[in-house]
C-alpha cells in the first residue's frame, strides 16, 4: 500500500502512488477505495498539481484506466 496523501477535494479524500507497480490508490469521500492499474507517474504528479484535483480525477483517471475496487 503506498503512502496516501490527503487531498482537499469534494470528490477525493486521499491518493497514493506505487511507482514499482504503477498503481494509483484513490480514496473517495464516499468511502470507496479504488486501485487504478498501469498509471504513469506523470499522471499521478498531474493529479497532485491540478487546481481541481476532483475534476482531474474524474476526467483523466476514473474513466481512463483499468481499476479494482477495494471497498
Amino acid at each position: 500500500m503506498p503512502k496516501l496523501h490527503p487531498i482537499n477535494s469534494s470528490v477525493v479524500s486521499a491518493a497514493g502512488y506505487n511507482k514499482e507497480t504503477q498503481e494509483l490508490t484513490v480514496h473517495l469521500r464516499s468511502g470507496a477505495e479504488y486501485v487504478y492499474h498501469d498509471v504513469p507517474k506523470q499522471t499521478f504528479d498531474s493529479l497532485m498539481a491540478a487546481h481541481s484535483r476532483g475534476r482531474f480525477f474524474v476526467r483523466e483517471i476514473s474513466k481512463g484506466f483499468r481499476f479494482t475496487r477495494r471497498k
